[in-house]
């Protein structure tokens, strides 16, 4: 009972040859263009992975939790649906049994006439049977089958599902087919009867289905009302327990922002006590953060004891020495200008006594300054013209260093700062002594002048040179510039560019140390930018109320010094 087989070719074999085809010409043609068009390419860096961002541990605990149980509950549903399906099968197969010998004994003659040939109706016409029972009987020369439908009217089968059901004549046991449909699946068992007819006798498998797709809905639902619910506690517990966690994270953070590089610190901030329980996770890791920052207090306060005895024994000595030295130098000055003959020897060693006591004054003045600085003393508060200043340092550094041209950019306006004008000035002289000192004859040294207005965007910001006006001071050199391994330590005491450490040059390596100090007192800071051929020393100041931004229009003066 199967169709003959068609020997053309089937529509869709037709048209999927024609799109290959189709697509190998597109293919070829488009390869083509691409060769005679483009020609070698280049290759391109595969693309890079997006770094995603980690998850917390919060996230990550509810997500287990949540993932834990949507597969416990996962488990459970296949668990109680497979089972209650195979009890429904059993039970099912133990009716099929009993619809089976009701049928046997119709089938046998007990209940049709002597002589007649079985037939399907004669099983669903039988005794007790109940509706969708299904039957085909097959007695070597004929074939019937049909099944009840819910009014107890005999249905027939179409020639598919008659054959479907041929085909498990011969088959022992019960059995699962889907005979389609409006039919739908039946559980059937095959007999034979004592005639030599074959049989086959089927109930219907739609109450098993629908029962086990019941349950398998039931336990979906309450399985994600129980995900939601357990989702949004464990949130809430999750958020409870890492509380404690997050109070020594706050901690941490407070200590991290202090400035322990400089000044007095003083570690008060502490885990609380009750997040410092041994025989919790957390607390463990509060009490260990507890003992540490205990530990580095006391190394702070070490440290800082260690400091005042250097910067106290600094000071004293810088004081102490400063009558000897005055004293030595004016015992050499009056020997040298006593009028008497000396020897040529005596009056070298003179110069060079008075040339020495003259260098160490102004390293034991440089010392003690350091010192006062570090101390903490208030610098002297008051106005400060940095146009007048600047023309002044510039003018004594023309003086002292002839051979380089100076050159100096000022705004239209004066700028003033509050602060102290010695200091500010002493700042300004180091700066262009340094580049004077360190450059070699013909550099051109630029010092110019200019302000950065106030950002009323950025009121009350940490940053105080973005929330108020500045006075930029910048002195630019195109000389050899500063080797990059030096840039680092160049604020720093005592640092030199040459390691011999020659004193040809008077540099004392305190003058950007004490430019630095000074600035830092001011509010300010000081960068310098490095290159072969440029170097720049940037110094920031805040501006004071009358200080008159320079505007966009504002044209430098440019003072050429030589």
């Amino acid at each position: 009972m199967t169709d003959p087989a068609d020997t053309g070719p089937t529509p869709g074999e037709g048209q999927a040859t024609d799109a290959g085809q189709a697509a190998d010409a597109g293919e070829a043609t488009d390869a083509g263009e691409a060769t005679e068009s483009t020609g070698p390419t280049e290759q391109t860096e595969p693309p890079r992975p997006r770094n995603r961002a980690p998850w917390t541990l919060r996230r990550r605990l509810v997500v287990a939790v949540v993932a834990l149980l949507a597969l416990v509950s996962v488990v459970i549903g296949v668990v109680s649906v497979t089972i209650l399906r195979q009890r429904l099968l059993d039970e099912l197969d133990r009716q099929l049994a009993s619809a089976a010998d009701r049928s046997s004994v119709v089938i046998d003659g007990g209940l049709r006439g002597i002589g007649t040939n079985p037939a399907a109706f004669e099983i669903l016409n039988g005794p007790a049977q109940a509706s969708g029972t299904l039957a085909l009987v097959f007695d070597g020369a004929s074939l019937s089958a049909g099944y009840l439908d819910e009014e107890g009217a005999i249905r027939a089968l179409d020639t598919e599902q008659v054959q479907v059901l041929g085909d498990k004549v011969t088959v022992t046991g019960p059995v699962t087919v889907d005979l389609g449909g409006d039919v739908g699946s039946y559980r059937i068992v095959a007999q034979n009867s004592q005639g030599g007819a074959s049989y086959l006798i089927g109930l219907p498998m739609a109450d098993v289905d629908e029962t086990a797709a019941n349950l398998a809905w039931i336990i979906a639902l309450v399985s994600l009302a129980g995900i939601v619910v357990v989702a949004a506690m464990a949130a809430w517990i999750v958020r409870i327990a890492l509380r404690p966690l997050g109070r020594v994270t706050d901690t941490a953070a407070r200590v991290s922002e202090l400035p322990l590089d400089r000044g007095t610190v003083s570690l008060v901030d502490r885990v609380p006590a009750a997040d410092t329980d041994p025989r919790t996770e957390v607390g463990r890791v509060g009490s260990a953060l507890n003992r540490m920052l205990d530990h580095v207090d006391l190394a702070l306060e070490t440290r800082q004891a260690s400091e005042h005895k250097v910067r106290q024994f600094v000071a004293d000595a810088s004081h102490e020495l400063r009558t000897p030295l005055a004293s030595i130098r004016g015992y050499s000055e009056l020997t040298r200008r006593s009028g008497q003959e000396l020897p040529p020897d005596t009056v070298h060693a003179l110069d060079r006594i008075e040339s020495e006591s003259v260098r160490m004054t102004g390293l034991v003045e440089d010392l003690l300054l350091l010192a006062r600085l570090d101390e903490g003393r208030e610098l002297e508060r008051k106005p400060v013209d940095l146009t007048r200043l600047l023309v002044d340092a510039v003018s004594d550094a023309h003086v002292a260093g002839g051979d380089h041209v100076w050159n100096l950019d000022l705004p239209d306006e004066p700028v003033e700062v509050v602060g102290d004008d010695a200091r500010l000035h002493q700042v300004v002289a180091n700066l262009l002594a340094n580049a004077r000192v360190h450059t070699p004859e013909g550099t051109t040294v630029t010092v110019a002048l200019s302000t950065q207005p106030a950002d009323p965007a950025s009121t009350g910001s940490a940053s105080s040179s973005i929330a108020e006006g500045r006075a930029i001071v910048t002195v630019t050199d195109d000389g050899p510039g500063i080797p990059d391994s030096l840039q680092s330590t160049l604020f720093e005491r005592f640092a030199r560019g040459d390691s011999s450490r020659f004193r040809g040059t008077g540099s004392t390596g305190l003058g950007l140390a004490i430019a630095r100090a000074v600035v830092t007192a001011h509010h300010g800071e000081v960068e310098v930018v490095s290159r072969p051929g440029f170097t720049s020393f940037r110094v920031s100041l805040p501006l004071t109320d009358t200080a008159a931004p320079l505007t966009d229009t504002a044209a430098p003066l440019t003072l050429p010094l030589r």
